[in-house]
């Protein structure tokens, strides 16, 4: 008796997660057809980049978004698996860590947030936390020569977006969004 109850729970799960979960997201995925797809981001006519994909800045002169362990590529999304007592996950997130004090004198190992330099589950995380933008502004002030840190400090706080209903979740910044910004400032408006 106990192997039919077995037998038909396992039927119901499968249709349930196999069949019907999998039916409703793409139905969903109909209904909202430019968050399944990608929300397209355009400059001067021309494609930039995703709305909801990271992307990989590595100038000096950008904000720096999030590491990818799939270098970013959508189509192989995923994390590295490795949990944080790993020893290769350690020397790569210390590595991270030794690389931004080298490029970022000014900070302290302390104030780097975790985000910077740990991957998203996905390994295209779009966003950084606004404190993560906030250790950032020195670096890219100084490789633009920007003498006024006010300005890109505005240009930081006019991009946090707020929390899913000022609630869920911490305020974020989009990496994209936010390099798009600081390339449309020109110089009379930075001096």
């Amino acid at each position: 008796m106990k192997i039919l109850k077995d037998i038909k729970l396992h039927f119901i799960t499968v249709i349930l997660f196999g069949i019907m979960f999998p039916v409703l997201i793409f139905l969903i995925g109909l209904l909202f057809p430019s968050q399944s797809k990608g929300i397209p981001i355009y400059q001067d006519n021309k494609l930039v980049g995703y709305e909801n994909i990271g992307q990989y800045f590595y100038s000096d002169k950008y904000f720096w978004g999030r590491p990818s362990e799939v270098n970013y590529n959508a189509k192989s999304a995923g994390a590295s698996n490795k949990g944080p007592t790993n020893p290769e996950y350690l020397v790569q997130v210390e590595n991270r860590i030794k690389e931004f004090l080298l490029i970022n004198p000014t900070i302290k190992r302390e104030q780097i947030p975790s985000d910077l330099v740990t991957g998203s589950g996905s390994g295209l995380d779009p966003h950084i936390s606004s404190q993560a933008a906030l250790i950032q502004i020195e670096r890219v002030a100084k490789a633009r020569n920007i003498i006024d840190r006010e300005k890109i400090l505005k240009l930081v706080n006019n991009n946090i977006e707020e929390p899913l209903l000022g609630i869920f979740g911490p305020k974020n910044i989009n990496v994209l969004k936010l390099n798009m910004a600081l390339d449309k400032l020109n110089n009379n408006d930075l001096e």
